[in-house]
């Protein structure tokens, strides 16, 4: 029988705990009230790292985490804070995508670049009204840049307010992993949607040292008819969002801090970039 989508892999969890913070330890020098070391011992780190991924996956609350597997699941949801300030779900990331370019190679020369919307009831940071509901809600957006092959390169949270143009130096500023420099400038392209259209955009790209490929889908569209040999390479973007989707903590954003939900965010992209490795290293999740 095969792993069910939250469990984590002993091939997986070997790239996890190298990059697990170590706990703080006590201050000899303190006076305890009670006696020193008495309480419950810290939980194992992989089962507070399954934990995450259950909620991740699941998208259940955490107060609804299964005690019976997962214990206090109070003592789960500090131990994701204290990993998330540590920088540890951010590493995560970077480190499958060191080993997906090393063993696969990152798709560059073809880049893509997108924001998405989800609603977000209980949001208090990086939240505003949600154009696609007039305005009546709150909302975020999620603005991705991915390679050829949709696998994320970069990541911005803001509010569904924000317009996709007005974070295109955000996202290309916050490319997780460097480039070797390309042989020639026609090897790094970036493709776009209408949305990106405009002179300061252009600028933007061009600085980046892309040539930009911005297009509306109605050209899109006629182009592929004219010419039905032309691949689209717009759209992995797209995909790559619909992969973020099918992590149901993320489908609805119910996290009240910016930094609890980029921190779900950058450990789905770990996840993402570790199953284009060409190795069965991960946890399913389609």
């Amino acid at each position: 029988m095969g792993a069910k989508s939250w469990e984590v892999t002993d091939a997986f969890w070997s790239r996890v705990e190298p990059l697990v913070p170590a706990r703080r330890e006590r201050d000899p020098e303190k006076t305890f009230v009670r006696k020193p070391g008495g309480g419950r011992k810290p939980k194992p780190a992989r089962v507070v790292f399954e934990a995450i991924v259950f909620v991740l996956r699941t998208g259940c609350q955490w107060k609804a985490l299964p005690a019976e597997r997962f214990g206090s699941a109070s003592a789960v949801h500090q131990r994701f804070l204290e990993w998330e300030k540590a920088g540890f779900f951010e590493a995560l990331w970077r480190a499958g995508l060191a080993e997906y370019d090393e063993l696969e190679g990152i798709a560059w020369r073809w880049q893509s670049i997108d924001g998405a919307m989800m609603k977000a009831p209980l949001a208090q940071e990086q939240v505003g009204p949600n154009p696609t509901d007039r305005g009546k809600k709150n909302g975020s957006k999620r603005h991705l840049l991915v390679d050829g092959r949709g696998v994320p390169l970069s990541l911005v949270v803001t509010g569904a307010n924000r317009h996709d143009v007005t974070q295109l130096e955000a996202v290309l500023e916050a490319i997780q992993v460097k480039r070797p420099a390309p042989p020639k400038r026609r090897s790094k392209h970036l493709c776009a949607d209408a949305g990106y259209r405009g002179a300061p955009a252009m600028k933007t790209i061009l600085d980046h040292g892309y040539i930009p490929h911005v297009k509306g889908r109605r050209q899109e569209a006629g182009e592929l008819k004219r010419d039905p040999a032309k691949r689209a390479r717009r759209w992995i973007v797209e995909v790559a969002h619909s992969w973020f989707n099918r992590f149901r903590k993320l489908l609805v954003r119910y996290e009240k801090l910016e930094r609890s939900f980029v921190a779900l965010n950058h450990l789905a992209a770990a996840i993402i970039a570790f199953r284009k490795v060409p190795l069965k290293v991960n946890i399913i999740y389609g």
